[in-house]
């Protein structure tokens, strides 16, 4: 058996050395995919453009339009009316409106109760939040510092001193690349075996691998370990990217990153064996790879949108996506650290996925050979 194991596996090098898609699906598709996604896909606001409307100037609404020309996220602009700032929202020079009323500065300094008006655009949903959240921010900020300036320098019975742990710098891109590493290791791990095992379907030679004296077992163990080594390379590209080119910050143990990324991968090569078990051309094979594995990686492994957010039948389906459970320890081991009350329960799930898809790889194979 060890024979012709070891024969079976010289057999697969040499098919990579001499075909180099797999090295290029292994390491150049994942490194693409990040670079694009990375630079590409960003949650933070920075100079939007917000148009401010004073309709009576004075210090007091100068001390609130500074807090705007000070802060990174808005670009402000200043128009004399209401109507011309309306304008240019619809015309999209402006994404939001801040309006000061000619009473402003009266009825802040009598009652202390000065509402502003905002206007967001709310066109792109997202956006039209993280405006509104960057202006509620100023207006407390500007009106604790009125406070102060007021009550005198230690009057002030509360004190808010505000932290944001695992990600101070607030950062989207911060935990967005972790979560792209899982999701690109989700493609590229089922087309590995997926794209490989159809070509030789096409080519007729795994029907002729399969007559001879050689087990289904020692086929698909050959078949895994040569792609989990390059997936694993590819793997590890990936992480050099995230630390290097995007800076992002890795505070768990590499041990455990390696270990996580393992069981993934055996995971997502699990699939690929499985949808190769279907398809027996290299384009079925890579679509239902993109269908089956990167679009439900994409929407429902919590990499861009809260699970905890998504309705109970949806939050259901989540537990049979791998890559939740891959999104959840990149997350934490490259920004909280070794959270093991974290890891665990997911490496755990990796666990039972990986056995369940190599297992139902290793069951279809068996029928195709009766």
């Amino acid at each position: 058996m060890i024979r012709r194991l070891r024969g079976l596996l010289r057999k697969e090098f040499l098919q990579i050395l001499r075909d180099p898609s797999a090295i290029a699906i292994a390491f150049l598709l994942p490194a693409v995919l990040l670079a694009l996604f990375g630079y590409g896909v960003s949650l933070d606001a920075h100079n939007v453009p917000v148009a401010l409307v004073v309709e009576r100037p004075g210090p007091m609404t100068a001390s609130f339009v500074g807090k705007f020309a000070q802060s990174p996220y808005f670009k402000p602009q200043r128009f004399a009316t209401f109507r011309k700032a309306e304008a240019a929202l619809a015309a999209r020079r402006v994404l939001g409106i801040v309006w000061l009323r000619s009473d402003f500065s009266r009825r802040a300094l009598s009652s202390g109760d000065a509402p502003i008006q905002v206007v967001v655009n709310g066109s792109d949903a997202n956006n039209a939040r993280i405006i509104e959240g960057y202006v509620d921010q100023i207006w407390a900020n500007w009106l604790a510092a009125q406070a102060t300036a007021a009550a005198g320098t230690a009057s002030l019975p509360v004190s808010v001193q505000q932290r944001v742990w695992f990600n101070p710098a607030i950062r989207s891109r911060d935990y967005l690349v972790p979560g792209l590493i899982a999701v690109n290791m989700t493609l590229t791990g089922a087309l590995l075996t997926a794209m490989v095992i159809a070509r030789e379907w096409e080519r007729g030679t795994m029907e002729a691998l399969m007559v001879t004296q050689v087990t289904i077992r020692e086929i698909l163990i050959a078949k895994i370990i040569p792609y989990f080594v390059l997936g694993m390379g590819g793997m590890a590209a990936s992480v050099a990217i995230a630390v290097w080119l995007f800076s992002v910050p890795l505070h768990g143990s590499l041990w455990v990153l390696t270990g996580a990324a393992a069981l993934f991968l055996m995971a997502a090569l699990g699939m690929g064996l499985v949808i190769s078990s279907f398809a027996r051309n290299q384009f079925v094979a890579g679509q239902i790879a993109i269908i089956v594995t990167f679009l439900p990686a994409f929407i429902l492994s919590g990499f861009i949108f809260d699970i905890g957010s998504m309705p109970a039948a949806v939050q259901a389906i989540t537990h049979i996506v791998a890559a939740r459970y891959f999104v959840s320890i990149l997350q934490t081991v490259f920004l909280a650290g070794d959270v093991w009350s974290v890891i665990l329960p997911n490496a755990l799930a990796l666990v039972l996925m990986a056995t369940l898809f190599i297992g139902a790889a290793r069951a279809i194979a068996r029928k195709r050979l009766d």
